[in-house]
Protein backbone atom coordinates (compact mmCIF):
# COMPACT_ATOMS: atom_id res chain seq x y z
CA UNK A 1 0.00 0.00 0.00
CA UNK A 2 3.08 2.45 0.31
CA UNK A 3 5.54 3.17 -2.16
CA UNK A 4 9.04 4.57 -1.60
CA UNK A 5 7.90 7.32 -3.50
CA UNK A 6 4.86 8.94 -4.47
CA UNK A 7 2.06 6.51 -4.00
CA UNK A 8 -0.02 7.43 -6.92
CA UNK A 9 -4.01 6.69 -6.53
CA UNK A 10 -3.49 5.80 -3.04
CA UNK A 11 -5.80 7.12 -0.48
CA UNK A 12 -5.14 8.12 3.11
CA UNK A 13 -7.75 8.52 5.26
CA UNK A 14 -7.16 10.41 8.72
CA UNK A 15 -9.20 9.93 11.58
CA UNK A 16 -9.02 12.52 14.52
CA UNK A 17 -8.32 15.78 12.59
CA UNK A 18 -6.78 17.40 15.79
CA UNK A 19 -2.80 18.84 16.09
CA UNK A 20 -1.22 15.84 14.75
CA UNK A 21 -4.19 14.80 12.58
CA UNK A 22 -3.26 18.21 10.57
CA UNK A 23 0.81 18.10 10.74
CA UNK A 24 0.21 14.31 8.93
CA UNK A 25 -1.91 15.73 6.30
CA UNK A 26 0.44 18.87 5.49
CA UNK A 27 3.52 16.45 4.92
CA UNK A 28 1.59 13.61 3.48
CA UNK A 29 -0.80 15.52 1.11
CA UNK A 30 1.70 15.19 -1.86
CA UNK A 31 2.21 11.43 -1.33
CA UNK A 32 -2.03 10.47 -1.26
CA UNK A 33 -5.30 11.86 -1.70
CA UNK A 34 -6.43 12.33 2.19
CA UNK A 35 -9.81 12.16 3.28
CA UNK A 36 -10.24 13.48 7.01
CA UNK A 37 -13.26 12.30 9.31
CA UNK A 38 -13.26 14.60 12.78
CA UNK A 39 -16.79 15.26 14.41
CA UNK A 40 -15.57 18.78 15.31
CA UNK A 41 -16.82 21.82 13.07
CA UNK A 42 -13.94 23.77 14.20
CA UNK A 43 -11.36 21.79 12.03
CA UNK A 44 -13.34 22.76 8.80
CA UNK A 45 -11.03 25.68 8.16
CA UNK A 46 -7.89 23.93 8.80
CA UNK A 47 -9.05 20.94 6.12
CA UNK A 48 -10.04 23.15 3.47
CA UNK A 49 -6.41 24.91 3.86
CA UNK A 50 -4.80 21.75 3.52
CA UNK A 51 -6.31 20.68 0.87
CA UNK A 52 -8.40 17.66 2.15
CA UNK A 53 -11.90 16.48 2.39
CA UNK A 54 -13.63 15.89 4.98
CA UNK A 55 -15.59 13.35 4.89
CA UNK A 56 -17.96 10.64 6.93
CA UNK A 57 -15.99 7.71 9.27
CA UNK A 58 -17.42 5.26 7.08
CA UNK A 59 -16.15 6.67 3.61
CA UNK A 60 -12.70 7.46 5.48
CA UNK A 61 -12.31 3.73 6.47
CA UNK A 62 -12.48 2.65 3.15
CA UNK A 63 -9.10 4.39 2.01
CA UNK A 64 -6.33 2.36 1.29
CA UNK A 65 -4.22 3.78 4.26
CA UNK A 66 -6.22 4.56 7.56
CA UNK A 67 -4.48 6.89 10.10
CA UNK A 68 -5.87 7.00 13.62
CA UNK A 69 -5.20 10.04 15.67
CA UNK A 70 -7.65 9.88 17.83
CA UNK A 71 -8.07 10.14 21.76
CA UNK A 72 -7.36 6.70 23.55
CA UNK A 73 -10.66 7.79 25.34
CA UNK A 74 -12.61 7.02 22.16
CA UNK A 75 -10.05 5.13 20.30
CA UNK A 76 -11.72 1.60 20.71
CA UNK A 77 -15.29 2.72 19.69
CA UNK A 78 -13.54 4.30 16.30
CA UNK A 79 -11.99 1.18 16.14
CA UNK A 80 -14.56 -0.86 16.17
CA UNK A 81 -16.39 1.39 13.74
CA UNK A 82 -13.91 0.96 11.26
CA UNK A 83 -13.46 -2.47 11.40
CA UNK A 84 -17.03 -2.63 9.65
CA UNK A 85 -15.95 -0.33 6.73
CA UNK A 86 -12.55 -1.10 6.01
CA UNK A 87 -11.82 -2.71 2.67
CA UNK A 88 -9.52 -6.13 2.64
CA UNK A 89 -5.50 -5.50 1.85
CA UNK A 90 -5.92 -1.80 4.07
CA UNK A 91 -3.10 -0.39 6.38
CA UNK A 92 -3.78 0.45 9.44
CA UNK A 93 -1.85 2.52 11.37
CA UNK A 94 -2.22 4.55 14.48
CA UNK A 95 -0.50 7.15 16.20
CA UNK A 96 -1.30 7.40 20.01
CA UNK A 97 1.19 7.91 22.33
CA UNK A 98 1.18 4.58 24.11
CA UNK A 99 1.15 1.26 22.26
CA UNK A 100 -0.03 -1.95 24.37
CA UNK A 101 -3.64 -1.06 24.73
CA UNK A 102 -4.80 0.44 20.82
CA UNK A 103 -2.49 -2.69 19.74
CA UNK A 104 -4.34 -5.27 21.56
CA UNK A 105 -7.97 -3.06 20.60
CA UNK A 106 -6.75 -3.06 16.87
CA UNK A 107 -6.02 -7.00 16.89
CA UNK A 108 -8.68 -7.85 18.75
CA UNK A 109 -11.38 -5.66 16.38
CA UNK A 110 -9.99 -4.89 12.99
CA UNK A 111 -10.28 -7.88 10.35
CA UNK A 112 -7.77 -10.56 9.96
CA UNK A 113 -7.53 -9.36 5.97
CA UNK A 114 -6.01 -5.89 7.08
CA UNK A 115 -2.34 -5.20 8.19
CA UNK A 116 -2.07 -3.42 11.33
CA UNK A 117 0.90 -1.44 12.41
CA UNK A 118 1.18 0.89 15.44
CA UNK A 119 3.41 3.41 15.39
CA UNK A 120 4.36 6.57 17.84
CA UNK A 121 5.80 9.85 16.05
CA UNK A 122 8.09 10.89 18.55
CA UNK A 123 7.49 14.59 18.11
CA UNK A 124 4.86 16.93 17.58
CA UNK A 125 3.84 20.18 15.51
CA UNK A 126 6.51 21.97 17.67
CA UNK A 127 9.53 20.03 17.39
CA UNK A 128 8.66 19.01 13.59
CA UNK A 129 8.29 23.05 13.00
CA UNK A 130 11.64 22.91 11.23
CA UNK A 131 10.43 19.71 9.13
CA UNK A 132 11.07 16.09 9.76
CA UNK A 133 14.31 14.90 8.73
CA UNK A 134 15.95 13.44 11.63
CA UNK A 135 12.66 12.99 13.46
CA UNK A 136 11.98 9.56 15.06
CA UNK A 137 9.37 7.55 14.74
CA UNK A 138 8.78 4.18 16.41
CA UNK A 139 7.06 1.29 14.43
CA UNK A 140 5.51 -1.99 16.48
CA UNK A 141 4.11 -4.38 13.27
CA UNK A 142 1.28 -6.17 14.55
CA UNK A 143 0.07 -8.03 11.80
CA UNK A 144 0.75 -8.53 7.91
CA UNK A 145 3.86 -7.94 6.06
CA UNK A 146 3.59 -3.89 4.90
CA UNK A 147 6.19 -2.96 8.03
CA UNK A 148 9.13 -3.52 6.01
CA UNK A 149 7.98 -0.87 2.87
CA UNK A 150 6.14 1.24 5.28
CA UNK A 151 9.54 1.61 7.43
CA UNK A 152 11.14 2.00 4.05
CA UNK A 153 9.21 5.01 2.87
CA UNK A 154 9.38 6.48 6.52
CA UNK A 155 13.06 6.63 5.85
CA UNK A 156 13.41 7.63 2.45
CA UNK A 157 10.83 9.38 1.44
CA UNK A 158 10.11 11.38 5.01
CA UNK A 159 13.42 11.17 6.36
CA UNK A 160 12.34 9.93 10.04
CA UNK A 161 15.08 8.05 11.98
CA UNK A 162 12.49 4.88 12.53
CA UNK A 163 12.97 2.73 15.09
CA UNK A 164 11.52 -0.79 14.92
CA UNK A 165 10.30 -2.11 18.55
CA UNK A 166 7.38 -3.77 20.16
CA UNK A 167 3.83 -2.18 22.26
CA UNK A 168 5.79 -3.66 25.00
CA UNK A 169 8.78 -2.37 25.26
CA UNK A 170 8.01 0.65 23.53
CA UNK A 171 5.43 1.71 26.44
CA UNK A 172 8.82 0.55 28.92
CA UNK A 173 10.54 3.30 27.50
CA UNK A 174 7.86 5.71 27.08
CA UNK A 175 6.84 5.75 30.69
CA UNK A 176 10.38 7.02 31.50
CA UNK A 177 11.11 9.32 28.38
CA UNK A 178 7.35 10.96 28.53
CA UNK A 179 6.12 10.28 31.82
CA UNK A 180 8.44 12.22 33.66
CA UNK A 181 9.00 14.63 31.36
CA UNK A 182 5.10 16.03 30.97
CA UNK A 183 5.24 14.89 34.52
CA UNK A 184 8.12 17.78 35.26
CA UNK A 185 6.54 19.89 33.21
CA UNK A 186 3.58 20.20 34.88
CA UNK A 187 5.56 20.59 38.50
CA UNK A 188 7.28 23.36 37.44
CA UNK A 189 4.35 25.17 34.76
CA UNK A 190 2.68 25.67 38.70
CA UNK A 191 5.93 26.90 40.50
CA UNK A 192 5.70 30.28 37.40
CA UNK A 193 6.23 32.35 36.39
CA UNK A 194 9.72 31.18 35.98
CA UNK A 195 12.81 33.47 35.50
CA UNK A 196 13.88 34.63 32.15
CA UNK A 197 16.49 36.93 32.95
CA UNK A 198 19.28 35.26 34.91
CA UNK A 199 19.24 31.96 33.48
CA UNK A 200 21.65 28.85 33.05
CA UNK A 201 22.18 27.27 29.67
CA UNK A 202 20.99 23.84 31.40
CA UNK A 203 17.94 25.65 32.65
CA UNK A 204 16.87 27.36 29.57
CA UNK A 205 17.22 23.66 28.04
CA UNK A 206 14.67 23.04 30.53
CA UNK A 207 12.37 25.74 29.78
CA UNK A 208 12.03 24.53 25.85
CA UNK A 209 11.79 20.85 27.01
CA UNK A 210 9.03 22.72 29.41
CA UNK A 211 7.43 24.54 25.91
CA UNK A 212 7.41 22.01 23.63
CA UNK A 213 4.77 19.92 25.93
CA UNK A 214 3.01 22.43 28.02
CA UNK A 215 0.31 22.82 24.69
CA UNK A 216 -0.43 19.56 24.26
CA UNK A 217 -3.70 18.47 24.33
CA UNK A 218 -4.96 17.44 27.71
CA UNK A 219 -6.13 13.86 26.18
CA UNK A 220 -1.83 13.51 25.57
CA UNK A 221 -0.54 13.94 29.27
CA UNK A 222 -3.98 11.89 30.02
CA UNK A 223 -2.66 8.72 27.52
CA UNK A 224 0.75 8.93 28.79
CA UNK A 225 0.11 9.13 32.65
CA UNK A 226 -2.68 6.47 32.38
CA UNK A 227 -2.96 4.55 29.44
CA UNK A 228 0.58 3.64 29.73
CA UNK A 229 0.56 0.42 32.04
CA UNK A 230 4.18 1.36 33.07
CA UNK A 231 3.82 5.02 33.88
CA UNK A 232 2.86 4.04 37.22
CA UNK A 233 5.51 2.39 38.60
CA UNK A 234 8.14 4.84 36.80
CA UNK A 235 5.97 8.28 38.42
CA UNK A 236 5.85 6.41 41.73
CA UNK A 237 9.29 5.98 41.94
CA UNK A 238 10.06 9.07 41.08
CA UNK A 239 8.28 10.77 43.58
CA UNK A 240 9.73 8.33 46.25
CA UNK A 241 13.42 9.27 45.33
CA UNK A 242 12.11 12.79 45.31
CA UNK A 243 10.65 12.45 49.01
CA UNK A 244 14.15 10.16 49.75
CA UNK A 245 16.37 13.31 49.04
CA UNK A 246 14.35 15.70 50.51
CA UNK A 247 14.63 13.71 54.07
CA UNK A 248 18.46 13.56 53.11
CA UNK A 249 18.51 17.54 52.58
CA UNK A 250 16.53 17.87 55.62
CA UNK A 251 19.01 15.70 57.96
CA UNK A 252 21.88 17.71 56.62
CA UNK A 253 20.37 21.44 58.01
CA UNK A 254 19.64 19.99 60.60
CA UNK A 255 23.38 18.37 60.99
CA UNK A 256 24.30 22.25 60.44
CA UNK A 257 26.69 24.09 62.86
Amino acid sequence: MINNGRSQNKSLGIVGFGAFGQLAALHLGQHFEISVFDPSDDVAKVAKQLGVRRSTLHSVSQADVILIAAPVSSFEQIVGEISVACKPGALIIDVGSVKVVPSEIMRRLLPNYVDIIATHPLFGPQSAASGLQGLKIAVCPIRGRQHARLAAFLRKVLGLTVIMTTPEDHDQEAAVVQGLTHLIAKVLLRMGPLPTRMTTKSFDLLCEAISMVQHDAPEVFEAIEKANPYAETVRQQFFDLAAGLSVELNSVLRTKP
